[in-house]
This record gives structure tokens, C-alpha cells and sequence, in this order.
């Protein structure tokens, strides 16, 4: 499991490593008068693309998987269409993404029933709250908010995604055996986690135009560890107490 999760973040930092590397060369070039950056501007459809990539790379859940597929899904039309290879109007195929949104829900709700022990929250447009006793948490928000306050005694981590929403997960009253891990992938939106004062709090994610904030007190000692992976994108990751 731990080298499953190591392969999965050094293939995310390969992404975002590309990432800048090409951007480097786009402005390079411009400089040289090779190209002309304005119209490589007009391709920033690419950014849903890479996004996606990097959320396909970094999740382990099937909710992340259809969220990362459908960021690159909507980033190539876009992009084929700049190049009129194909006509993509928004308002034409925006029935596509009460298709996606529906799809993305089944695929939810059949995993929540699968996994014992589980805490899935649901994407919507306002703001939800629900309490849960499970020992992973698997929550997603898409442009909405989403509350959850987990109790167990034997937390062990899970996957939390914002896009363009909140999610705030409340574990003040929960504990953890040893360790524990939540990814987070935050795209223009929130996550915020409040965790007991007796956790060493780990952060190893990666802010590109966000950024990732620690607020917890000193622990007596270093037997309950919680590590915060993953990607804050123009948004912002909170742990607090």
C-alpha cells in the first residue's frame, strides 16, 4: 500500500514537473521570436487537461478516476475545437454534464455500498452536512460545499476533492491507531481539516498557485500521525485544531 501511494505521487510531481518545464520553453521561445505566446495563450483548455492528469495519477478512488477523466474529457473538446477540428458550443453539449454528474453519483453510491466501513460524501450545489463513524472518508465537492465530522476511534485515512467548493472534514473527536493518510486535490476550491491536539500533522502536498497551511498545536509525543498528500491548484488546504 505505501509503495502503491509513493508511485502514484511521483507520478503526479512527473505531471506538474512536464508542466512547468513546457511552460519554461513556451516563454523561452517567445523571447526568441520563435513563436508568438499570444496564441499560445488561447490554448489554456490545456489546463483542464493537465489538472485532470494529475487527479487520474494521484487518486485511488473510482469518484477520482471519473473526475479526472472528465477534466481531460472537457479540456480536449475544448482544445479541438480552438484547432476546428471539431464544433464544441457549451450551450449545445452542456446536457454532458448532467450525463457526467449522474454517472459520477451511481458510481458513488455503488462504491459507498461495497466498501464497509466507508464515509462517502456526494457532489452538490449546496452546502451538506452529515456526521459518520467510518474509518475512511471519500468526499467530493463540485461546485458546492460539503461538511463531515468522523468519530471513529480507528481512523485511517482517505481522499477528499474540491472543485470549485469547500469541503471541511471535522476529526476532533475521532483518533488514530499509529498512522493514517488523506489525499487531498484541491482545483479552485477549499479543503479544511480539524484534527485532535494529540496528532503530529504531516503535510506533503504540493501548491501550484495555492497553497497548504498547517495550524496545529505541539503534540506530547508522535504516536498518532496524520499525512496530508496531494495537490492544492489555485486553491487552499487548512489543518487546524
Amino acid at each position: 500500500m505505501k509503495n502503491d501511494r509513493l508511485h502514484r505521487g511521483v507520478t503526479g510531481q512527473v505531471v506538474l514537473g512536464v508542466l512547468v518545464i513546457g511552460m519554461g520553453l513556451l516563454f523561452l521561445l517567445d523571447n526568441l521570436g520563435l513563436i508568438d505566446m499570444h496564441r499560445a495563450v488561447s490554448f489554456w483548455p490545456m489546463l483542464f487537461v493537465i489538472v485532470g492528469t494529475v487527479k487520474l495519477c494521484d487518486t485511488r478512488s473510482q469518484g477520482g478516476t471519473l473526475l479526472g477523466a472528465a477534466l481531460v474529457g472537457v479540456g480536449i473538446l475544448m482544445m479541438l475545437d480552438r484547432l476546428d477540428i471539431i464544433n464544441f458550443n457549451v450551450r449545445t453539449m452542456w446536457p454532458l454534464i448532467l450525463i457526467g454528474l449522474g454517472g459520477f453519483l451511481v458510481a458513488k453510491a455503488l462504491r459507498s455500498r461495497g466498501v464497509p466501513g466507508s464515509v462517502a460524501g456526494s457532489p452538490g450545489a449546496g452546502m451538506l452536512d452529515d456526521t459518520g463513524s467510518g474509518e475512511t472518508v471519500d468526499i467530493t465537492a463540485i461546485l458546492g460545499g460539503y461538511e463531515r465530522r468522523v468519530t471513529t476511534q480507528d481512523f485511517r485515512g482517505g481522499e477528499i476533492t474540491a472543485v470549485m467548493g469547500g469541503c471541511e472534514l471535522d476529526m476532533r473527536s475521532a483518533s488514530i491507531r499509529g498512522e493514517a493518510v488523506i489525499n487531498v486535490f484541491a482545483f479552485w476550491g477549499g479543503v479544511t481539516i480539524k484534527c485532535p491536539p494529540d496528532w503530529t500533522v504531516i503535510l506533503l502536498g504540493t501548491p501550484i498557485l495555492g497553497g497548504f497551511e498547517e495550524k496545529t498545536a505541539v503534540p506530547p509525543d508522535g504516536s498518532k500521525r496524520l499525512i496530508i498528500r496531494g495537490y492544492a491548484i489555485m486553491g487552499g488546504v487548512e489543518i487546524r485544531n
